[in-house]
């Protein structure tokens, strides 16, 4: 059933590699492993075809299938890793929550290798499970991990950051998230821990090593590589991470696709569509989102930006027209409901949208 779901995933729009896909890998650095087609070459594939900003995006999986499916059963992670381009690799998390099937690992865990080491994005939702990471980035490289970059304060982004100190490894993060692992970690791997149970053994919560602002620049072979906070988003200290050679972006929680996009109590959706503007600005020709597979900009814009502004101009239809909270969580939402996740989020998301808006 693993190898069926794994040759489906052709069929879906510039997402997650096939494992029946072959092609081979040219980055210098690199040792050469099992082939693996890229997402770069698959996109040119495809671009012949149809334009890529035509494509729609579809959920890998539903119902039962996406809380107890595992893409890789001999790992901690739901799916080992799959080369986006030249050096730039992601094991994709499960869409849907953190589960003990999934072993927290429903987020995307990436690394950027160079000849002077890797950067990897996300320390995972456990010990164990930046563990399992680490192994697979030492199949495809002999480079050192010597960063590890924080997209956020979430529990699946920080909670395997004790490993990588272990490690000797540099966790930097911004500002903003430091802070809320300082005031929110514990009750994080509180809750993580009852999801995951044994799984979570050896997860302690520790402070990332170094903290930035705005922007930090990190020069590894010979490769820029940006980490850049450009506004409120999804949650405190969200930033992006920039390869303008390479033109991809290792969004995190900026831009979403594949999964319905959670609004928080502290979430300011008008902030987060001026925060965008700073994005797209970035002009990435490839996206690897924070939850779902590889894929483009006019893929996360319709998923992300262009689902805040209709939750927004029908929230606001709602307030001028004097109705209540209410007739906020009857907004139809058809359009998005296809999304994993979207089933318990959608009200919660309109409900949230229509409380702030009242204020503004």
């Amino acid at each position: 059933m693993r190898n069926i779901l794994k040759c489906l995933s052709v069929l879906l729009p510039i997402t997650i590699l096939s494992a029946c896909d072959n092609g081979e890998i040219s980055e210098s650095n690199t040792p050469k492993k099992i082939p693996a087609q890229t997402v770069e070459q698959k996109i040119e594939k495809e671009q012949a075809v149809t334009p890529i900003a035509s494509k729609v995006s579809e959920p890998v999986l539903s119902g039962e299938a996406l809380y107890t499916s595992d893409k890789a059963p001999d790992s901690m992670l739901y799916d080992k890793p799959q080369q986006v381009i030249d050096g730039v690799w992601s094991a994709i998390g499960s869409p849907a929550p953190s589960r003990y099937e999934n072993s927290g690992h429903n987020n995307n865990l990436s690394f950027v290798i160079t000849s002077d080491g890797v950067l990897v994005v996300n320390a995972g939702a456990s010990y164990l499970l930046a563990e399992a990471l680490h192994t697979e980035i030492k199949k495809i490289t002999d480079q050192p991990v010597k960063y590890v970059v924080l997209e956020n304060g979430q529990g699946h982004a920080m909670l395997g950051s004790n490993y990588w100190q272990e490690q000797g490894v540099t966790v930097i993060a911004h500002t903003g998230a430091a802070r809320e692992i300082e005031e929110k970690g514990a009750a994080v791997l509180d809750r993580e821990k009852k999801s995951i149970r044994e799984k979570a053994e050896g997860t302690v919560v520790v402070m990332p090593d170094e903290t930035f602002e705005h922007k930090k620049i990190i020069e590894m072979g010979g490769l820029r590589i940006e980490l850049l906070h450009l506004g409120p988003t999804h949650s405190p200290g969200d930033i992006v991470v920039w390869l303008p050679e390479k033109q991809l972006v290792i969004s995190g929680d900026m831009a979403f696709h594949q999964r319905m996009l959670p609004l928080f109590e502290y979430t300011d959706t008008a902030a987060w569509l001026k925060t965008w503007d700073k994005f797209a600005a970035l002009d990435a020709k490839y996206v690897i989102p924070g939850h779902g597979g590889p894929t483009n900009m006019a893929e996360v814009t319709r998923y992300t930006k262009d689902y805040l502004i209709y939750l927004r101009e029908k929230v606001g239809e709602l307030i001028e027209n004097g109705d209540s909270l209410l007739e906020a969580y009857d907004i139809d939402q058809s359009a998005y409901m296809h999304l994993p996740t979207a089933e318990f989020l959608s009200k919660r998301n309109a409900g949230q949208v229509f409380q702030t808006m009242e204020f503004e």
